[in-house]
């Protein structure tokens, strides 16, 4: 499969015409189309339904763009690590970034390591647990932040120093929001927002005890700022760790007692990386010495 007909395919799958995606890309009409024909006999499935004006993506399209994105991402960044002088390190580390008080030391480490190789740059990529294994395993990504508890048999990683409090992102006006604690059972027959991990959710089930069977979610997410604009609409209360940031007319309130889960920094092991990640897992085990 030519990278070059997977950029071709991401181009009119954005633009959803053919005439100005030619233009863009500087060939002729008839060449896309019949690149993205070739394409869809290559798979065996149609990519694209066609009308008079307008190209628009299938259910199989939509699938296959976001595999075609990978690729084209994994060509671009082999390409470039492959570029790197012996004298100058450069090259893209791509890191998933669960959320997490690790990612105040990991921001101070990746701040460090660019004083020392300013051309080196970094891609951070927000997600759950769940979503950094399967890029991990994709490949698509360096390293992950992954918050505890996580099975990481086979992964090398560096625990963070800093623990993650849990508790519930409240409104204003919630019942909760001058209460100094939660405590198990006070959530019973409340709206939950939580977070899309089964690990943590195990966690918080063990904190609940008996109440757990009591409590049911109404609403998973795998990004906090979501789940807060639930909170702000009064939808329900967002089980989650303390939060790095403000959000207006939230507020947060800590379990009681404490629930405290840890994170890690975690890249598979025995894997072929590249000269500048190589140096980043390097100073990382010097600096968590």
């Amino acid at each position: 499969m030519d990278i070059r007909v997977l950029n071709y395919f991401l181009m009119v799958a954005r633009e959803e015409n053919i005439t100005r995606s030619a233009q863009l890309l500087h060939i002729t009409q008839p060449t896309l189309s019949r690149q993205l024909m070739q394409l869809e006999e290559e798979l065996g499935v149609k990519l694209f339904q066609r009308s008079n004006h307008s190209i628009y993506l299938t259910s199989e399209g939509l699938l296959f763009r976001r595999r075609a994105q990978e690729l084209v991402n994994l060509a671009e960044k082999a390409k470039s690590e492959l570029s790197q002088t012996e004298t100058i390190l450069t090259g893209e580390i791509t890191i998933g970034c669960g959320e997490s008080q690790g990612m105040n030391e990991l921001s101070e480490i990746i701040t460090d390591f660019l004083e020392k190789h300013p051309f080196v740059k970094f891609e951070l990529h927000s997600g759950n647990n769940n979503d950094i294994k399967e890029w991990l395993e994709q490949g698509t990504l360096d390293m992950g932040l992954l918050l505890e508890p996580v099975e990481i048999g086979k992964y090398n990683f560096v625990r963070m120093n800093q623990k993650d409090e849990w508790g519930v992102l409240v409104h204003k006006d919630s019942k909760f929001a001058m209460r100094d604690a939660i405590h198990p059972g006070d959530l019973v027959g409340i709206g939950l927002i939580t977070v899309m991990d089964d690990p943590i959710h195990n966690e918080l089930t063990s904190w609940s005890g008996d109440y757990a069977k009591q409590m049911e979610p109404i609403v998973h997410y795998n990004l906090l700022s979501n789940a807060a604009t639930m909170v702000r609409r009064n939808a329900g209360v967002a089980v989650c760790s303390k939060p790095n940031c403000h959000y207006d007319d939230l507020s947060f309130v800590p379990f009681s007692p404490k629930l405290l889960l840890g994170s890690v920094l975690a890249w598979k092991e025995h894997q072929t990386v590249s000269k500048a990640n190589n140096a980043f897992i390097n100073f990382i085990k010097k600096y968590k010495k």
